[in-house]
Parts: C-alpha cells; structure tokens; sequence
C-alpha cells in the first residue's frame, strides 16, 4: 500500500520520516524531496531494493545509481580514499547541488548497476531528505521518474510515474526548476565535469583554484 505524507505539516512530516525509514529497512522504495529534483530511493546496501529501483523507472544497470548521504563524514566509509580535490568540493558546495564521482570501497557489499568500481554520492540540501539519511544512512537514489520521462518537481509528479511501486512519499512541496546536480569525476588525475547542472562549471573551477575541463 502506497502513502504520502504532507511534510509541511508537523506531525504528518513525523510520521512520514518513520514510515519511510521503515519501509527503507524493508527493503522498499521511497520518494523523496531533495534541493533538485524528487528521488526515488532504497537502502544503498540492498541489491534486491536497487533492482526494483531500477525496474520501477524502467531502466537497465548500465545508468548506475548515485548515494545520497546526511554527512561528510559518511564518505569516509564508502571510497578508497578521499583525495584533496574531493575535500575542497564537499567543503565549498555540501550540502547543495554537486555530486563527486570516486572509487568506492573495494569491501563494500553492494550492486547499484554498472559503476566500473565508482561510487557517486551527494549531500542533498533539504532537511527531510537530510533527517531521513541520518536515520538510515546511504541511500541509492535516482530521480524519481520513469526512464525518458520530465523528472518529478512535486511529489504528486512521482506519483504519476512510479504509482503503488514506491511505499512511500514524502511530499515536501514544489522543488522548483527541476535542475539536476552537477556531476564532478575525481577518478582520474584531474576533475572532469562530466555533467554541468546546478553548479557551474566556472564556480567548479574557482572552488579548486584550477581549470577544470567538461566531458562534453
């Protein structure tokens, strides 16, 4: 049985928060706000949830799906490392609209599709999303819409698309211009933009005090 929870409301936005994260334990897909667009999320760690992820948008593993996280410091956990570069973006742009592409821990137990051994994470801004990660850690999160479909910019958007698929949604309201994140690759031995959303590629350069080149 599909809810949504009216996030502006306090008690409602409780309740919302706890069946989310119930259902996110269960291994059951969730709709969330975020500062860009609505994302469709799962526990990161669970394969079964990301592949009814993957099936309720309707899209195959080869688009890997990105980690939202509540903290800095949970990326510590989650890379082989994390280099200067990497720092100074968390610094200047977390939480906000810039997702950074790394090596993920070779130990880790997860499967969020085709990532050749990276991981790509983000901090969004938006205090439900932020409350709902620090209560259940790193989730998998794409946006929530059906592959080749707008992206959701209000939660009865999401709806539409995804339907009794998803167990519950928080409704956090309109999120705006449907902008998608910036992706930054810190892979190689320089950055690469490989998609600019959000921010800008000058204010991505300016932050790391060096050009930085777009993939496209």
């Amino acid at each position: 049985m599909t809810t949504v929870y009216d996030c502006s409301a306090h008690e409602d936005r409780a309740d919302g928060l706890a069946a989310a994260a119930s259902a996110v334990r269960a291994g059951r897909l969730v709709v969330i706000p975020t500062d860009t667009v609505y994302g469709l999320g799962c526990d990161a760690f669970s394969a079964a949830a990301v592949s009814s992820l993957l099936a309720a948008k309707g899209r195959g593993p080869d688009l890997p799906v990105g980690v939202l996280v509540g903290s800095w410091s949970t990326v510590d956990g989650l890379v082989l490392s994390v280099p200067h570069t990497a720092r100074v973006l968390i610094e200047a742009f977390w939480p906000g609209d810039l997702s950074i592409v790394l090596p993920h821990a070779p130990s880790l137990n997860w499967d969020l599709g085709r990532t050749r051994g990276t991981v790509m994470l983000r901090m969004p801004l938006h205090p439900v999303a932020i409350e709902l990660l620090r209560e259940v850690g790193p989730m998998a999160v794409s946006s929530a819409n059906r592959s080749g479909h707008p992206p959701a910019a209000t939660a009865e958007q999401a709806r539409e698309q995804l339907g009794d698929s998803v167990a519950v949604y928080l409704d956090g309201g309109p999120t705006g211009d449907p902008v998608p994140s910036t992706i930054v690759d810190l892979t190689g031995d320089e950055p690469v933009v490989l998609r600019e959303g959000a921010v800008s590629l000058a204010a991505v350069a300016e932050a790391l005090g060096t050009e930085v080149r777009s993939a496209r």
